[in-house]
């Protein structure tokens, strides 16, 4: 019973200690909210006043502004203003000045028509004396103004042509002075340093046999050995009458040679059978390949240019086997790198590159015989494929005036190439064509008014021309001769120059009685 109250007590002291707390609870968070509540109204107004500082202030900034744009414009509408008046000032002044200038216009343009009026009649006064003057000079002299005027234009063209005449006429000998002096020099210089035999080779070789009885071994049972041997080389034997001779005949001189060293081997051994011709031709094709490439480096040493490919090399070497005209291509490629030089030498420009250029301007006729095209076309193809400038390309394309040269050193080629060709003895033309161009000579030189007769001499080197006294004065033959040369430079093609000779003859005849 005991131990039930005192759980009762336990219980209801319980109760009233949490209803304590629970109240105790209810007002501290009633203190808590209500200083929440008074914070929060402070927070606010704080926030009301200074929103409204902020107001105050921005309206202060924007209205202080507004003051200093206005003050601002105000100033550029005075000044502006400032610079208009100053404009019209301006303008007013031009305007003054404008007219100012026109009443001076006026008053000039009013003297000047007094001046001109003044002038028309002192003109009318000048015409009718002039007539005057000329009226009493025709009475005086017997001649009218056009017949005075005729014959004074005459004399003066006489004069005038008389003086040319004498001028052209001491230009023309001094220049030839100095170009004859000139050529003799390089000429002189060119024979010292390119002094070589140049040997006509035509398209047959003869090989010499030591008997007549070695030629029917070299035509063979059957004609074996003769078929072998030009079935090797390509050349044709011909086995004739003459004496102790083989001809070969092929338009390929290298062949020919290869032919002509196997057939000496053959003739030298003893043995010519099948077999050993075929053996002996490819030691002849050995040998002739090596000679190829020494005429080649050979070339280069006697002109001084080095580092040309090897292959334009060989191909020089193989100009030693052509001909053009009867003169040897190698020789003649040789020629004209040492007159190039000399050439450029003289004039101031590269000496090796002309040389270079002089050496390899032909190189297209050691192929000309086995590929189509002209020896200009092909040689431009090798330059190009063997990496030669193009300053060489162009003077190998130009040195015949097919193309227009862009270089002093082309040009140069282009002469030491014609100065080699028309050197006496150097190249043989055909009479045909020699005497076309002899024909053509003449008839250019007759074609001009006051000649009589013309000749062409010296293979045509030369033209004498006969004029007709009463048509051709001592004045005008020097204009003639100049006239017909160039004429004959612009129709003819001939090689180095032609000497144009004008003769005129006057004769008197008497009788003594």
């Amino acid at each position: 019973m005991l131990g039930i109250i005192i759980g009762v007590a336990i219980a209801i002291v319980g109760i009233l200690a949490s209803v304590l707390y629970a109240s105790n609870y209810k007002k501290s968070v009633d203190e808590k909210i209500g200083n929440a509540d008074a914070k929060a109204r402070e927070i606010i107004d704080n926030a009301l006043k200074t929103a409204e500082t902020k107001k105050m202030e921005g309206l202060l900034e924007i209205k202080e502004e507004s003051i200093k744009s206005q003050k601002e414009l105000e100033k550029e509408i005075r000044d502006r203003r400032s610079e208009v008046q100053r404009l019209e000032r301006r303008v007013q002044q031009k305007e003054e000045a404008a007219d100012r200038k026109a009443e001076a216009i006026e008053k000039r343009e009013s003297a000047i028509s007094a001046k001109e009026e003044t002038l028309a009649k002192m003109q009318e006064e000048v015409s009718k004396l002039n007539e005057q003057r000329v009226q009493e000079l025709e009475r005086i002299s017997g001649l009218t103004s056009e017949q005075a005027k005729e014959q004074l234009l005459k004399t003066i063209e006489d004069e005038v042509k008389h003086e040319a005449a004498v001028m052209v006429k001491e230009l023309e000998a001094k220049a030839k002075e100095e170009a004859d002096k000139k050529a003799k020099e390089y000429v002189v210089n060119a024979i010292q340093r390119c002094a070589a035999d140049h040997v006509a080779e035509t398209t047959i070789s003869v090989v010499q046999l030591p008997g007549d009885d070695m030629k029917g071994r070299i035509i063979g049972r059957e004609g074996r050995n003769i078929r072998t041997l030009e079935t090797m080389t390509g050349v044709d034997l011909i086995i004739d009458d003459t004496p102790e001779a083989v001809i070969l005949s092929g338009f390929d001189p290298i062949r020919r040679e290869v032919a002509r060293i196997a057939l000496e081997k053959l003739i030298v051994d003893g043995r010519i059978h099948p077999a050993g011709i075929e053996k002996m031709v490819e030691k002849a094709q050995k040998e002739v390949e090596s000679l190829i490439r020494e005429e080649g480096e050979a070339a280069t040493l006697e002109v001084g240019v080095h580092g040309i490919h090897p292959e334009l090399i060989r191909l020089l070497g193989k100009m030693r086997f052509r001909t053009s005209y009867g003169q040897n291509a190698l020789k003649h490629s040789i020629e004209v790198a040492q007159l190039s030089g000399l050439l450029a030498a003289e004039i101031g420009v590269d000496v090796r590159m002309a040389k270079r250029a002089g050496l390899l301007h032909d190189i297209g006729k050691a192929v000309d015989h086995e590929q189509e095209g002209s020896h200009i076309q092909l040689g431009v193809e090798l330059c190009r494929k063997y990496k030669e400038t193009a300053l060489v390309i162009n003077a190998v394309e130009s040195h015949h005036g097919d193309v227009e040269p862009t270089s002093l050193i082309a040009c140069i080629v282009q002469a030491a190439d014609t100065i080699s060709a028309a050197r006496p003895g150097a190249r043989r033309e055909t009479l045909e064509t020699y005497t076309n161009r002899l024909n053509q000579l003449e008839e250019i030189t007759n074609s001009f008014k006051g000649v009589d007769k013309s000749f062409a001499i010296q293979a045509g080197r030369e033209v004498r021309i006969m004029v007709v006294p009463e048509q051709v004065s001592d004045a005008d033959m020097v204009m003639l001769a100049r006239d017909i040369s160039k004429k004959i430079e612009d129709e003819m093609e001939y090689p180095g120059q032609i000497k144009v000779n004008l003769i005129r003859e006057s004769r008197v005849s008497d009788y003594a009685k």
